[in-house]
């Protein structure tokens, strides 16, 4: 069985009972800390993403994602699930296109969403958000990889936050092929169980931005996957431009003693075997 087979099956197998984070790191450094720190699994964001490119959220090319999970999933040994937003295309038959070039870059799972960019029609009609997710399975299933499909509905971050039509959606999702939904911006305990209900016996991801719940309180819920999107790379940000603007407006230092040390971070990477790098900074 090949590196990427058998990340699909170990990836697979984490759904099957219990609960786990899949947190979100947006380049190799970050992604190879939170493998040190014992997580199981990962998952791009590509929010986090863009923001270190200097770009906001959607505004990165299909070639620069595609490039992204490649970096990503060569850079660690555990499934990395991939963002792969709204499958960079409108149509069914681009989406399924995109996908089949996703398939080769090494990743266990990836999502496909159902949000349209434009906020006056903020999701896609039904009947082709559904499309979207069946041309996406086909492609994956084509590509006998193995990798898992995440169906996602957006309406609770794109303004239209109503469970009935999410429930709708996501069933409709994995009725058409997805292995794993996912609904960004639930936070109520009855939404979060309506949803572990309404696709049951499939796995549910939950997204945890903000201190409104814990891992024990998701997996009493019956959620299997939880993860935090770009909300890792806000909190580097946080402390980064916290420190920045104290040298900017005060002209004091004092947040750059709140850094983790320079050794303990140098040892991090060192211990990472196999990888050439400079014999001093």
């Amino acid at each position: 069985m090949s590196q990427a087979a058998e990340r699909c099956r170990v990836f697979r197998q984490l759904h099957q009972a219990g609960c786990f984070v899949i947190p979100n790191p947006w380049d190799q450094g970050s992604a190879r800390l939170l493998v040190q720190l014992g997580f199981r699994a990962l998952a791009t964001t590509s929010s986090g993403f863009a923001w270190s490119l200097g770009r906001a959220d959607n505004q990165v090319s299909l070639d620069e994602a595609l490039a992204h999970m490649r970096s990503i999933a060569a850079g660690v040994e555990i499934p990395v699930n991939a963002d792969f937003e709204g499958g960079f295309a409108v149509d069914p038959a681009g989406v399924a296109a995109n996908v089949a070039a996703a398939t080769t870059t090494g990743v266990g799972g990836l999502s496909i969403e159902d949000s349209t960019g434009d906020p006056a029609h903020a999701l896609f009609d039904f009947a082709l958000a559904v499309e979207r997710v069946r041309a996406a399975r086909r492609a994956i299933d084509d590509s006998h990889t193995g990798i898992m499909l995440t169906g996602r509905s957006e309406g609770f971050i794109v303004g239209r936050p109503d469970i009935g039509e999410t429930i709708r959606r996501l069933t409709a999702y994995a009725e058409a092929g997805a292995d794993c939904l996912y609904a960004p911006g639930i936070r109520t305990e009855a939404d979060i169980a309506a949803v572990v209900r309404a696709v049951a016996p499939k796995p549910v991801n939950v997204l945890v931005g903000s201190d409104f719940t814990t891992v024990a309180a998701l997996a009493r819920a019956g959620v299997r996957r939880i993860s935090v999107g770009g909300a890792l790379a806000r909190a580097a940000w946080g402390g980064f431009l916290q420190a920045a603007r104290e040298i900017a407006e005060q002209g004091t230092f004092t947040g750059l003693t709140r850094g983790v040390p320079f050794d303990e971070l140098n040892r991090s990477f060192a211990s990472d075997p196999g990888r050439d790098r400079p014999a001093s900074a």
